[in-house]
């Protein structure tokens, strides 16, 4: 168990509370669920506490959550009864040997180190459909900070340690292309002190 899993495990249920009326990702996700299927099939990668996925499922879609931690998994369950939790970590992604009209990938990537982002791309995309779309929001660079590394928080009163990479829109962009995928819609955009990139790719091959 790494670092990152430990500690989403440590605090499941204070991250929860403090994400749950988070808005940031509406639009973009609202954008994606207008080119996918009615009853489409949605891989949530890296779901959390399952809130992204109880919004996609309200929105008509099919979903399928996985996380690595365990704790967040539970409060998933508890949180959406009609929709599938998994304990997985996104690179084992091919033992789940389905196909999906998407995979979701909201925050997620951005706690893989950048020297591995596309290969873990490439192996989500082998459950993505031909036609198939791929959504991703991460993190953008500080110009005086780290583009990788541990941050230490106590938001919640108490001290933990994640692992965090950071991105540059046209890295994430070529990320994109060079994994195989064609981008139909990118946005960046500020809340707070952060800056969310957003992209949403088509597989075409």
């Amino acid at each position: 168990m790494n670092l990152t899993q430990q500690t989403y495990n440590k605090i499941a249920e204070d991250w929860h509370r403090d994400h749950s009326s988070d808005d940031w990702w509406v639009e973009g996700t609202g954008r994606l669920i207008s080119m996918l299927p009615v009853r489409g099939t949605v891989l949530d990668v890296g779901c959390g506490s399952g809130v992204k996925s109880k919004y996609l499922t309200n929105n008509g879609l099919k979903v399928v959550g996985i996380d690595f931690s365990e704790n967040l998994i539970a409060i998933a369950r508890r949180e959406n009864l009609t929709s599938e939790f998994l304990i997985m970590d996104m690179r084992d992604v091919a033992e789940l040997n389905r196909e999906f009209d998407c995979v979701f990938a909201q925050a997620s990537l951005l706690h893989i180190p950048r020297a591995e982002v596309v290969d873990v791309i490439k192996k989500l995309l082998k459950v993505l459909k031909i036609g198939g779309y791929f959504y991703a929001a991460v993190k953008g660079v500080k110009e005086d900070r780290q583009e990788e590394g541990i941050k230490i928080e106590d938001d919640y009163g108490y001290e933990y340690q994640r692992f965090f990479s950071y991105f540059r829109p046209e890295e994430i962009h070529q990320h994109f292309v060079e994994a195989g995928l064609e981008v139909v819609w990118e946005n960046s955009m500020k809340t707070g002190n952060r800056e969310w990139i957003q992209i949403i790719g088509r597989k075409v091959s």
